[in-house]
């Protein structure tokens, strides 16, 4: 693709473009700058526009959907990559996004997987698009894992979607499961009256910030005997069995490493 790009004229030719250079005979990085500009969402109109304000140059939409599915390839091969056996922590976690498609904007869920693993490097195992945030999509995305080599998680970060728990287990069953701290604070929190909540909130925090298990048990039975319908607070009678249910889940990052964290 030749063309010629008049460069302005002054008294002391002092001019220097700033994107394609005096006497330069090819601009460099088209097909860069199309899938840059393509992997931000842009229509083939906009590149198309962007291209022409920026290089003074005319692309086709056959030209940017060539190089756009020159990628297509290479995406395939990474979501499908191998994958280690074992990994220290993998968090799982939904974007909720608008899109557009077939001209209407509608909501859909980027699925995330973020890993750290034994070395303690951090890495985005995959990406997936579903229609919105479901367990039995994360149970798909957790078995597709499998497949791809991981054999075993020591622990799973997650939100409080219902069967998460069940979907994780189905799939790892030895594997820990902590629940994001605030989703379940506002899960036990949720009838707890205005006047209440700061003073529940700021009960609840010795329990996660404790250095050990040991330590976190203590603060957790000092919280349902203040709050959870004990003699000094028994307004809440509820949050006694909500903790009873997943007093277990609310310790992981309070257990011992060395005795809990090992598969055999």
């Amino acid at each position: 693709m030749n063309r010629r790009l008049p460069s302005p004229r002054d008294r002391l030719g002092e001019f220097e473009p700033l994107v394609v250079k005096k006497h330069q005979s090819n601009v460099t990085g088209i097909e860069e700058q199309i899938i840059a500009l393509y992997a931000k969402g842009i229509s083939t109109r906009g590149i198309q526009d962007h291209l022409g304000q920026m290089y003074g140059i005319e692309v086709s939409p056959t030209l940017i959907s060539n190089v756009t599915n020159k990628i297509v390839p290479l995406i395939k091969e990474w979501q499908n990559r191998p994958l280690q056996g074992v990994y220290a922590v993998v968090y799982l976690d939904a974007i909720h996004l608008k899109v557009k498609q077939d001209g209407a904007i509608i909501n859909k869920a980027a699925y995330m997987v973020i890993d750290i693993d034994l070395d303690g490097n951090k890495d985005v195992l995959g990406m997936w698009i579903g229609e919105n945030e479901s367990s039995k999509f994360w149970l798909s995305v957790l078995n597709e894992l499998k497949n791809r080599g991981i054999q075993d998680i020591l622990i799973i970060c997650v939100d409080n979607l219902s069967g998460f728990s069940q979907a994780i287990a189905a799939c790892y069953p030895q594997t820990e499961i902590q629940k994001c701290v605030i989703h379940q604070i506002r899960s036990y929190t949720r009838y707890v009256s205005y006047k209440d909540i700061k003073k529940v909130t700021a009960d609840l925090k010795p329990i996660y910030k404790a250095a050990t298990e040991e330590g976190a048990l203590l603060e957790l039975d000092r919280f349902e005997e203040v709050w959870g319908g004990g003699q000094i607070s028994p307004n809440y009678p509820f949050m006694a069995d909500e903790w009873g249910g997943t007093r277990y889940l609310f310790l992981v990052p309070a257990r011992d490493p060395q005795t809990h964290l090992h598969h055999q």
